[in-house]
């Protein structure tokens, strides 16, 4: 039998998307391990901790809504067909292909001063970009599991919200969980909409460009390898946790 190399070929050409993901990252922590000393200004700025810290909590404030909102969504899309769903599955990924500086200037529009420069604000511009994610990954979630399930614990006596909550949401958990991280993620890395909406207060995405554009890119870069460095820590621990939640 020939020895197929499809997969080495495919393995090979993906690594080039790997490596091209991996070099920034490398090569931004390689330079600012050269200039320690603005790293360790950085990090006694009062400006950059709390903007690090406005960033952490409105995206955990952002996912928890879309957790709170997305499951009952997504758990009607897999299970209910009704008129017009095409068109509200399409809706739910539209904020996806819209610029977000237009996302920005639609909601500055709809809601105008009661979002205009506060923590509200910068919410709304993460969960409109982000929510779909929490959406489609609970859809997808609760589609895998399979319906009769549900049909056995209701001719049991369970009604459906405890068949929903006892057997649907356990085994759709995973799906969800990651959906909710990328929401998380997708919210956290958000700027073109906040800068529109919510210029204050500064979210760590918005003090970077601030100080890129007033002081260079020396100023600006230990800001973002803190971002990089938090992202990515919180990122990788929370898909390890939903890993080990899914093999238990």
């Amino acid at each position: 039998m020939r020895r197929d190399y499809t997969l080495y070929l495919f393995a090979t050409l993906g690594t080039f998307l790997i490596l091209y993901i991996v070099l920034p990252i490398v090569v931004i922590f390689l330079k600012q391990a050269s200039d320690a000393g603005m790293l360790v200004k950085t990090l006694h700025d009062p400006f950059v901790i709390e903007a690090l810290r406005n960033s952490l909590a409105t995206a955990t404030a952002t996912a928890l809504i879309a957790l709170l909102f997305g499951v009952p969504l997504g758990y009607v899309l897999a299970r209910m067909e009704f008129p017009g769903k095409s068109l509200v599955q399409a809706l739910v990924d539209v904020p996806i292909v819209i610029p977000h500086s237009v996302v920005g200037i639609m909601l500055l529009v709809t809601f105008s001063k009661a979002i205009l420069d506060n923590y509200l604000g910068i919410i709304s511009a993460m969960l409109f970009v982000s929510a779909p994610f929490t959406i489609n990954a609970s859809r997808d979630g609760f589609l895998a599991v399979n319906e009769k399930l549900e049909g056995v614990a209701r001719t049991l006596g369970a009604s459906r919200i405890r068949a929903f909550a006892s057997i649907a949401l356990p085994l759709a958990f995973p799906s969800i969980a990651s959906g909710v991280i990328m929401t998380w993620a997708r919210a956290v890395s958000e700027v073109g909409a906040i800068l529109v909406v919510a210029y204050y207060p500064k979210t760590a995405q918005v003090l970077i460009l601030e100080y890129f554009n007033n002081y260079g890119l020396r100023s600006s870069r230990p800001i973002a390898v803190l971002m990089v460095s938090l992202s990515l820590g919180i990122f990788v621990l929370l898909r390890w946790l939903v890993g080990r939640a899914k093999n238990a």
